[in-house]
């Protein structure tokens, strides 16, 4: 039987070409929300998924950093970084000097601002789900998207040229499956959170006991039952099945009042 990996589409979507990099011979199954994407997850309509889970330019996406957090039984296995490279796209022959709206996601618009402002100051903006999810919403010539270059439609075109503010533009994604981690599991990172006490010098004191780790990312989310208190995300280099290593976020563990393997990749 043929695997299935769920990603935020339509098709021609970021989170697809995650979805192709890391499972190239699975079923991809396109869902309208990140929400429904794990849902599919949960409830076995798909062996794996893809989040994005931070962007060079505009951090995490708390969202997926959430979902990961709050759904049991998941695990991030793999991992893979996607350039980000938005193009504007229209309909054939449409004259770019009249255009009034631009659709695309949140992150592609605040993105592409510096472009948008200097050659398009009046025209108003829509956020849809996703890049690919803005073709739909163009319904004529004075209507335009922003798109990655590899997105294909016909009667569309596609920019030659990048409208992006910042060239150097990638986003991190992650492969979640079902599961726990086994404590034979082998990686090259470990992704977790914890909590801690809520006290002065009480971070420095969990930091202090992974010192001997390399932390390639921290960083911190609203506690959402507790105001005021935070739960912090961080990533280090390690291999989960070395007995040191186990050791070092063991001894993380027994000291948190909450923590959580969120991915071994």
């Amino acid at each position: 039987m043929i695997k299935k990996v769920g990603y935020l589409g339509p098709e021609g979507s970021y989170s697809q070409l995650a979805a192709n990099e890391m499972c190239p011979d699975y079923k991809k199954v396109a869902y309208e929300s990140f929400y429904l994407v794990m849902q599919s997850l949960k409830s076995g309509e798909t062996d794996a998924i893809v989040l994005p889970i931070e962007n060079t330019l505009n951090g995490g996406v708390l969202q997926n950093i959430d979902l990961l957090q709050y759904t049991d039984g998941v695990i991030a296995v793999r991992e893979c970084t996607v350039k980000v490279d938005h193009r504007l796209i229209t309909f054939k022959g449409a004259n770019l000097a009249n255009i009034t709206k631009i659709y695309s996601h949140q992150q592609a618009i605040a993105q592409c601002s510096k472009y948008i402002y200097e050659n398009y100051p009046n025209a108003k903006l829509i956020t849809t789900p996703s890049t690919s999810g803005c073709v739909e919403m163009i319904k004529s010539y004075t209507e335009a998207g922003i798109v990655g270059p590899h997105f294909k439609a016909d009667g569309y075109e596609v920019s030659t040229f990048s409208i992006a503010d910042e060239q150097s533009n990638s986003t991190h994604f992650l492969l979640i499956e079902r599961g726990i981690i086994s404590e034979d599991k082998s990686c090259n990172k470990i992704y977790f959170s914890f909590t801690c006490q809520h006290e002065p010098g009480a971070l420095l004191k969990m930091l202090s006991l992974i010192s001997t780790l390399n932390l390639t990312k921290i960083e911190s989310r609203p506690i959402k039952e507790k105001v005021g208190e935070y739960r912090f995300f961080i990533e280090t280099d390690g291999d989960y099945s070395k007995t040191e290593v186990k050791a070092v976020i063991n001894r993380l563990k027994e000291r948190a009042t909450s923590f959580k393997i969120l991915g071994c990749y």
